[in-house]
C-alpha cells in the first residue's frame, strides 16, 4: 500500500473512531487563571465535515474561555477500564458560535433529546470547532499526528439534505431492519429503536435507550447511497445463522 493511500486509509480510521462517541473532554484556556488549561466534560455531535458541535452556555467558565481565545482541544475516548490501551483521539483547533442556533438544533437534539430543555434558555448557543490539527493513538505502537485532510470526508451536501427523510423512512417502516442490524451486528436483542443520524461512513441507531453505532463499508454520499448501504446490511443480517 503506498504510503498517500496508507495515510488515508488512517484518516478514515480515526474519523470512523471519532464517530463512534459523543462525549468528549474539552480543554481551553483560561481567562480567569492566566492562560492555564481549563478542562471540562462536553457532549458533542460531528457536522457533515467531521467538526465536533457543542451546545454551551455563556455562563460557563469554558465559554468564558473560548470567547477570549478560541483555541481548544477536544479529547474522544471511550470510558474503558484499561485507557491507555483503548485508544483515544485529540482533535484541536478554533472554537466559534455558529450563527444560526436553529441550524444545527435537529441533527443534536436527536442525539441528545434531554438537551431540549436548554433551547428555552437565552444562554446556550452551538459553538462549532474548526479540527485543524489531530492526534490519534490508537494503542501501543500506534500514535500519529494526522492531517485534517485525510481525516474530513469528502463533501456530503445532498446526504446532509436528505438526512431527515431517510431516518423518517427507516423509523416509519424498517424498524424491523434496525433491530436487525443490532442483533447480528452488536450482538443484542433489542425493541425501541430509533435511526438518529446518517453520514458518510454510516449511521446511528438509539437502541433500548442506548446509541449504538454501525459502519458500512462504501461511503454513502447521498439518498441513493444510503438506500443501497442499508439494503447491503439488511441482506447481510438475514444470511446470518
Amino acid at each position: 500500500m503506498s504510503t498517500v493511500k496508507q495515510k488515508a486509509t488512517l484518516g478514515a480510521e480515526v474519523r470512523r473512531f471519532v464517530r463512534a462517541y459523543h462525549n468528549g473532554v474539552l480543554c481551553s484556556l483560561s481567562k480567569r487563571l492566566a492562560g492555564y488549561p481549563f478542562a471540562s466534560v462536553s457532549p458533542f455531535v460531528l457536522d457533515d465535515a467531521g467538526n465536533p458541535v457543542i451546545l454551551i452556555s455563556t455562563l460557563a467558565e469554558h465559554t468564558k474561555n473560548i470567547d477570549a481565545d478560541p483555541r481548544v482541544s477536544l479529547i474522544v475516548h471511550p470510558c474503558a477500564e484499561d485507557m491507555l490501551t483503548a485508544g483515544r483521539v485529540t482533535l484541536v483547533g478554533r472554537a466559534a458560535r455558529l450563527a444560526d442556533k436553529g441550524a444545527f438544533s435537529e441533527r443534536y437534539l436527536r442525539y441528545f433529546p434531554k438537551a431540549a430543555d436548554y433551547f428555552s434558555a437565552h444562554d446556550f448557543f452551538f459553538y462549532r470547532i474548526s479540527v485543524e490539527h489531530i492526534r490519534y493513538i490508537g494503542g501501543f505502537g500506534k500514535i500519529h499526528w494526522v492531517l485534517t485532510q485525510q481525516y474530513s470526508p469528502p463533501p456530503t451536501e445532498a446526504l446532509v439534505a436528505a438526512e431527515t427523510d431517510i431516518l423518517t423512512h427507516m423509523n416509519a417502516d424498517h424498524r424491523d431492519n434496525l433491530r436487525g442490524y443490532c442483533r447480528h451486528l452488536q450482538g443484542c436483542d433489542v425493541t425501541d429503536v430509533e435511526m438518529v443520524g446518517i453520514d458518510y461512513d454510516g449511521f446511528d441507531v438509539r437502541a433500548d435507550g442506548k446509541l449504538m453505532r454501525f459502519d458500512v463499508s462504501d461511503p454513502i454520499i447521498d439518498a441513493q447511497g444510503a438506500r443501497s448501504a442499508l439494503v447491503k446490511l439488511a441482506q447481510k443480517c438475514r444470511e446470518s445463522p
